[in-house]
């Protein structure tokens, strides 16, 4: 088996179909497999899922009720795969046509790879509209330490030795899992290559809420994951101040409040700011994002 797709679910009923008839329409020269692994689903997920064993010649459905979180699940369906490499999209997300074959080959030839990230299709304009469009032409990037490139979990593709060289992802993390899965793999000295032709449609969250807590938890996480990587004696140039700062222009954006796009956009930096505090408080160093 050349390619093992593991795809972690959660409460997936309305979103999954979508990414299994994406895939159902792949196509490969090299023989690849599906694995889907429930974390606990309460809703008709299963279900769902198995009206569409019969689409792939090779397709498994696992269980992963043990320990919540996306990355055990990923953990357990990489554990259990067959292939030389393996394969992470997500169940909300919907690979492009030929991405299996991208990311397959492209896996071949690097070891450690991301899929491109294309943000329309499947969301409101209201939800990617001044926000940017990450991964879409290249690797995302952080501003602190290791200053390592990175990428989102949906499309990651590598090795699976390589995988199992560093432990898979860490599963004590409940967000920022590939981030700290991207540095890992390069800390050992390879490289993440970014494969254009491998292109994830990526759901955004669509409710004022979600997106709220999404920027929340990123953030926060991003303040663990500088302590977890800063240079021992770095010194930072006035975090507070420039956090200080920031709050004054989420005050004065205030009016954008009146338009559905500006209060979407507002409710993200509230979410960030509180994140960065929460982080900050919780891990003992400055607010860094």
């Amino acid at each position: 088996m050349k390619l093992s797709v593991i795809i972690p679910c959660h409460n997936a009923a309305d979103t999954i179909a979508t990414q299994l008839e994406a895939l159902a329409g792949q196509r490969w020269s090299e023989p690849w497999e599906i694995i889907v692994v429930d974390n606990g689903s309460t809703d008709q997920t299963q279900a769902v899922v198995q009206q569409y064993r019969e689409r792939f010649d090779h397709f498994r459905l696992l269980n992963a009720f043990d320990r919540r979180g996306s990355a055990h699940a990923r953990n357990v369906g990489a554990q259990a795969a067959m292939g030389e490499a393996l394969a992470f999209c997500d169940a909300d997300d919907a690979v492009a046509p030929g991405w299996v074959a991208s990311i397959g080959e492209a896996i071949a030839q690097y070891d450690f790879v991301a899929s491109r990230m294309e943000w329309e299709k499947l969301n409101p304009p209201w939800t990617y509209l001044n926000r940017g469009r990450p991964q879409q032409d290249g690797l995302q990037e952080v501003s602190y330490s290791p200053y390592l490139p990175h990428a989102g979990g949906s499309g990651l593709g590598v090795k699976r030795a390589l995988h199992e060289a560093v432990k898979g992802f860490d599963e004590s993390l409940l967000r920022l899992m590939d981030t700290d899965y991207c540095f890992r793999i390069q800390r050992m000295g390879v490289k993440l290559h970014f494969a254009p032709d491998a292109i994830v449609h990526v759901r955004h969250r669509d409710t004022i809420r979600g997106t709220f807590h999404q920027a929340r938890l990123w953030a926060k996480y991003n303040v663990l994951l500088y302590k977890r990587y800063r240079v021992p004696g770095e010194r930072v140039v006035h975090p507070w101040r420039r956090y200080a700062y920031a709050w004054k222009g989420i005050l004065r954006s205030l009016p954008q409040l009146r338009s559905r796009d500006g209060r979407v956009r507002w409710i993200r930096r509230l979410g960030r700011q509180i994140g960065l505090l929460q982080g900050s408080l919780r891990y003992l160093v400055p607010p860094i994002d």
